[in-house]
Formats: structure tokens, C-alpha cells, sequence
């Protein structure tokens, strides 16, 4: 039976202090503890003091508050879980011990957004007990200057199913709020909707607020999801979210064996949107890498059969239109070796797409091919040609079905030296297909405990064969590329494809709020680079690309993937020969990531340093409306370089003329500002080189 939580309004202060050790010192030396007492409140605040967290016991219920400069940003909000058996984590708790410790390192990314990455937190560890003094669960917290995480780690207490995790963020309910809706048919294929918080009754994370009063901006996420059921956002009363998770079949939320512990809840703050884009706390919340040499796992531009699908111009299915034909590839490959892409993916080319391939998942195969694709040769003659293909795994969401042949797909795959594997579940909300032993068929949620579960064996198997992961209509993202760098990009969020059918189309304020929301996550493979904006209509007339070709460019900056595709068919790169040599040129690896201005639907600007060069890189993009913005380049630390400029051009407009392009070179240094003009819907690409 749920329980009742009644939120005290007197909060007390009880401060711990920090001890802050070096980053070379083990990391849980030198803490403080208030050990076998009863303590009723209990706070600890971030390293620069302006984020602080309050844990509070009073009456037996737990309940958290956050802080922010002194003023109160998470109102006190309920915690606790409730299982169909045995004690629930609700009422009767209270504090005995405490321990405070400090964190400050560095540790290093194999691929990623910048290459080292600074943990340094405070971290609060409070051991909660039953009436009876049994141990109930420790309530960890780390708070970083721009962000906390906190979760539960419950000891064992044998089988169990959660069926309610009371976890609140009470919010002011006027604040701004960026949001897609949960626990529908399009998974987390949404528009995103800029209302206030009290009309998004039931949200996906991450979920960007503004709150009154210019701010601060704050984004709710979950961090380490594993094991576990991936969490909504129910607004049960204007301005209170409360932590939903997507449940089983059964309706049990979570099964757990022995001990266990919840993925982080998070809380990243910052007085800018900005700000948020450049916080790490979610992948420093995660496990440090468990494969150990991931030197295989390496960043990759590709190419791939797969827009002609979408376009109609090709199909999935076998016959006439056969997209995935062994010529057609062949002629990918030489263009992939032409024009310097690593890899080309290819779509629909084992059995199962014939007939209605959305609810075909029960009989696709992973390891036999249609006869007209020679898997073996073509792999043979991209390898003589330096490329590699990309492997295609198609679901349908039919996740029984293909875990019975992961083992042989992947084998197959690291046989013929592919190296990656773009997966996909195609199915509505709720309609993973999971069969039993007996053959009985149960229907599930994409972010349901059953399927995090699938995309973890799935990362695990896949590593042993070497093989690197970017799944489609997948979980959202919490960060576990740390942990297993072979996760590499995820869709998670609408893509370019939705440009080609989709009613409506990506309007052009979308991707000026995915780096506010979505991508706050990790990597999205949104696949950019749509030169032919309309697929041979007239200019205005939908579906297509409501962007200019100028903010295509911008994109491969401002969206991160460690594996970034080139999207349109090969004739209409060649149609475009000087926006081209961008997308040939642009890293898809990164030494350093800054979000230099912006806010969610209007504008974004980004600017990332190459991992493997002094080049740096701006991306910016605009809304339907046009707009100039200035850009303090003081990240170039003064140095001298030659900036080659892809603006928009004189009367370029997504709505009416969307090609014209300008390509120019500037000379400039950090001590420079750079003023760029932004057409409607269009955006700005630059290459900053260093002067030799």
C-alpha cells in the first residue's frame, strides 16, 4: 500500500564540514562522521558552497531540499521506495550515522566531448535505520559546484518488487520548462514543448527548467541507469514530480535480488543554458571504464544506404527498389573511399524487412542476407578499399528474438571485420516483445527495467567481439559510455529522418533545444548533412528539412557522436562540392567541448577543439528567425589563426531559400570577437586553424 508523505516545515540545520583532500590521495582517506546518534538534519554543499543539499528525518520520512546561493531551488521533497513485500523505505526511518568526504580528479576518456574530465565533489553518506535499529539503506549524495546526484543503496533483503519510488522534486510550478511527454506511443520521438512546469503532466528526463526571475536553468536526469527501471516525471500537483517508473507487464516497477542501488536522481544547475551543456555530472556519476582496452572502439565519419528509404527513392524490403543491393553498396563503398569516410552503413539487407517489417520483429534474421547482398565479397572489397560496412540490427522491439541470435550475428560481424552495429527497435511505447521460456509473449516498455537489461547484455557481448553500439529507438542515455565506451551514440530523440515523412517535419527550433535537453544525456546519432533540403520539391512545400544548408554544416559541431554520419545520398554531395569538404573535414573526436552562448529555443553556439589537431571548431544555429550574435573568442588563448566561414548567404531563409551559402576566411585571434549573422532557421560553420 503506498504511503502518505507529510513534509515538515521545519527544517533544521545541522552543517558538516568537508574535508577536501588531494586529487593523488586515495579518494575515501580523510572523512568525517557523526556516527550512532540520532541526527534529524543533516546538509553538505558543493566544493564552491553555492549548491547545497538538506537531508531531513523528521517524524521517520525522509525528505530533501537543494540550495543554490542561498536560495531555495528544490523545494523539501519526499524520498523512499515502496516494495509489494516486506518493509517499505517510507516511514519509521531515521539517521545514525553520517560521513562527509571530498573528491578531486581527473580521469581520461578513450573517445568524447573533451578528452579529460575534472571529478570534483563533496560527498555525503547517511545511514538510514528502521524503528527496530535494522539497517534500512544508506541515502548517498555528491554535490559538484554545478550539480548533485544522489541514490539509494538498499542492503540485502533477498527477492523483492519495488512498486513505488516516492522520489520528488518539488519545483516552482511557474518556472519555464522544455519537455517531452513519457509513457507514450513514440517513445522519446517528441517536438519538444516550451510551457511552464505545472502544465507538463508527465515528462521524460532530461527536463530543462528556467525558473522565475532569470533563473537559475535546471535539468533533471537519472545517471548509471542499470538493473533498474528507467524514471518519468508525474506531476501529481502542480510543481511536484514525482519520480514514476515504467513498470513490467505485471505492473511491478523494479524486480531486485539481495542488495542493490538506484541510479543516481540528478540536478544540474547553472545560471546559464549554457552552462548546463558544458557540465560533466552526469558521466562522473558513472563507473569508470569496465573493458579495459577500448583502443577498437574508435570514432567514425560514415555514409550509409539508408536515406532512400526514407525518401522513397529505395526500399528495405527485397524486389525492384532493393536498397541494399551488392552494386549499390559497392558504389558507397567507392564513394566512402573517394571522400575519406571511414565506414558505410547498410539498411535492409537481411531477411525479414519483406511484408510490414514494423511487425515482422518474431522473424527477422541477424546472420542471413538477401540474396542479392554478397555480405561476405562486399566486406572482402571494403576492406581493399579502406572502408569498412556498418552493421544494421532491426528489431522490431522482438528483444527474445534477437537475443537468441546476438551470439552468432556478433561473431559473424567480427568474422568480416565490422566493427559497428546501428541497432533499432521500431515498436510503440509499451510493445517490447519478450517471450518466455514456454513461448507466452509479454509487452513491455523501451525504458523498462526488462529492456535496460537487453541493452546492457547487449554492450557486454558486443565488446567481447570488439563490436561498438549506436542504438536507435533505445533508452535514454544516463552516462553509461563511461563504464562501457562501446556504448557510442544513441538516437533517443527525433532525428533527421523525421524531416523526409515526418507531419510535422523538425520545425527549426528543434535543434536549438536538443543541446539543452536531449543532449545533456550524450550522444545523439541525429544524422546531419541533408544537402537536397527538399528531395527534389519545390523549396516550401513539406515534408523536408526546414533548415538552410548552411545550419546542416552547423549541426555535425553542435550535435556530438562519436560516430557522425553524412546523410544524403552521394549525387547531392557532389552537387555541392565546397559545403562537402566541411563534413570531410570536421573531426567527430574531441580534445575540449565549450557551449559558448545560447538559450533553448532560439539559438546555440558551440565551439569544440579537435582531439587530434589544434583546430577548433564553432557551430551555431538559429530558430525560424534571424539573428545576429557576437562570440568572444577568448578560448583561442590569443593565438593567431585562419577561420574558414560556412554562413548563410545573401537572402538565405529555411522557409523560401535555404541554399545560398557563403564561404569566406578570416584572420583572427583569441583577443577577437566574431559577429555572426544567422538567416532564419540557417546557421554559421567555422574551421579555426592555427597560423604556422
Amino acid at each position: 500500500m503506498r504511503k502518505t508523505l507529510t513534509v515538515s516545515a521545519a527544517i533544521l540545520a545541522l552543517s558538516l564540514t568537508a574535508c577536501i583532500i588531494d586529487a593523488s590521495a586515495p579518494q575515501h582517506a580523510a572523512a568525517d562522521s557523526i556516527p550512532n546518534q540520532r541526527i534529524e538534519t543533516t546538509s553538505l554543499s558543493s566544493p564552491s558552497g553555492d549548491l547545497s543539499l538538506n537531508l531531513n528525518a523528521h517524524n521517520g520520512q525522509l525528505v530533501w531540499r537543494a540550495d543554490w546561493r542561498g536560495d531555495e531551488i528544490i523545494s523539501p521533497s519526499a524520498l523512499g521506495l515502496v516494495f509489494k513485500t516486506g518493509q517499505d523505505l517510507s516511514t519509521n526511518l531515521s539517521i545514525t550515522s553520517v560521513t562527509t568526504n571530498s573528491v578531486d580528479q581527473t580521469w581520461e576518456q578513450p573517445w568524447g566531448e573533451r578528452r579529460l574530465v575534472r571529478d570534483h565533489h563533496n560527498e555525503l553518506a547517511v545511514e538510514i535505520a528502521h524503528e527496530d535499529g535494522s539497517p534500512a539503506l544508506t541515502f548517498r549524495a555528491r554535490i559538484y559546484d554545478d550539480g548533485l546526484g544522489f541514490r539509494y543503496e538498499v542492503p540485502d533483503t533477498g527477492n523483492r518488487e519495488i512498486t513505488d519510488e516516492l522520489t520528488e522534486f518539488r519545483i516552482d510550478p511557474a518556472a519555464k520548462t522544455w519537455w517531452i511527454p513519457a509513457a507514450g506511443w513514440n517513445r522519446y520521438e517528441e517536438l519538444y514543448h516550451e510551457t511552464e512546469l505545472q502544465a507538463a503532466p508527465r515528462a521524460h528526463t532530461p527536463i530543462t527548467l528556467e525558473l522565475p526571475d532569470e533563473g537559475p536553468f535546471l535539468s533533471i536526469h537519472e545517471a548509471a541507469l542499470t538493473d533498474y527501471a528507467g524514471m518519468w516525471l508525474n506531476q501529481r500537483r502542480a510543481g511536484t514530480l514525482e519520480a514514476e517508473l515504467a513498470p513490467w507487464s505485471d505492473g511491478t516497477k523494479v524486480k531486485v535480488s539481495g542488495a542493490f542501488k538506484t541510479p543516481w536522481r540528478t540536478l544540474q544547475v547553472s545560471d546559464t543554458a549554457a552552462g548546463l551543456a558544458n557540465s560533466d555530472l552526469i558521466l562522473n556519476l558513472n563507473e569508470p571504464n569496465v573493458l579495459g582496452d577500448v583502443s577498437w572502439a574508435e570514432p567514425s565519419k560514415y555514409i550509409g544506404i539508408w536515406w532512400c528509404m526514407h525518401i522513397n527513392e529505395c526500399t528495405w524490403g527485397s524486389g525492384e527498389t532493393h536498397g541494399a543491393t551488392t552494386e549499390r553498396t559497392k558504389a558507397y563503398i567507392d564513394f566512402a573511399a573517394e571522400h575519406g569516410f571511414d565506414g558505410v552503413l547498410v539498411e535492409g539487407w537481411n531477411f525479414g524487412w519483406d511484408g510490414d517489417w514494423f511487425s515482422n520483429g518474431e522473424i527477422f534474421s541477424f546472420t542471413k542476407a538477401y540474396s542479392d547482398f554478397d555480405i561476405e565479397a562486399l566486406a572482402t572489397y571494403a576492406k581493399e578499399r579502406g572502408v569498412y560496412l556498418i552493421g544494421h540490427h532491426e528489431t522490431s522491439g522482438a528483444i527474445t528474438n534477437y537475443e537468441e541470435q546476438m551470439a552468432d550475428a556478433y561473431a559473424l560481424y567480427e568474422s568480416l571485420g565490422i566493427p559497428a552495429i546501428k541497432t533499432g527497435y521500431v515498436a510503440d511505447g509499451g510493445e517490447i516483445t519478450r517471450r518466455d521460456a514456454d513461448g507466452k509473449v509479454y509487452k513491455e516498455w523501451h525504458d523498462g527495467q526488462y529492456a535496460v537489461n537487453h541493452h546492457l547484455r547487449a554492450l557486454q557481448l558486443a565488446a567481447k567481439h570488439k563490436i561498438s553500439i549506436n542504438a536507435h529507438e533505445p533508452v535514454k542515455d544516463t552516462g553509461l559510455r563511461r563504464t562501457y565506451p562501446n556504448a557510442f551514440s544513441r538516437e533517443g530523440a527525433r532525428g533527421q529522418e523525421y524531416n523526409a515523412w515526418g507531419q510535422p517535419p523538425n520545425d527549426p527550433t528543434h535543434t536549438t533545444i536538443l543541446p539543452f535537453t536531449r543532449m545533456l544525456s550524450g550522444p545523439m546519432d541525429f544524422t546531419p548533412g541533408i544537402f537536397d533540403l527538399s528531395f527534389g520539391k519545390p523549396a516550401t512545400e513539406d515534408p523536408r528539412v526546414q533548415t538552410t544548408l548552411a545550419k546542416q554544416l552547423a549541426l555535425y559541431v553542435l550535435l556530438h557522436s562519436p560516430i557522425q554520419m553524412a546523410a544524403d545520398l552521394p549525387r547531392n554531395y557532389e552537387a555541392h562540392p565546397e559545403a562537402f569538404e566541411f563534413i570531410k573535414q570536421v573531426p567527430v573526436d574531441w580534445n575540449e567541448s565549450i557551449m559558448l552562448d545560447g538559450y533553448p529555443g532560439a539559438f546555440a553556439v558551440m565551439a569544440r577543439k579537435d582531439r587530434n589537431s589544434e583546430t577548433w571548431y564553432i557551430g551555431a544555429v538559429s530558430d525560424e528567425e534571424s539573428r545576429e550574435i557576437e562570440i568572444p573568442l577568448s578560448f583561442l588563448e590569443g593565438d593567431a589563426y585562419t577561420g574558414k566561414v560556412y554562413a548563410d548567404g545573401d537572402g538565405a531563409d529555411w522557409r523560401t531559400n535555404p541554399y545560398p551559402l557563403d564561404i569566406s576566411t578570416k584572420s583572427v585571434t583569441g583577443d577577437d570577437t566574431l559577429s555572426l549573422k544567422l538567416a532564419p532557421g540557417g546557421g554559421t560553420a567555422i574551421a579555426l586553424t592555427p597560423v604556422k
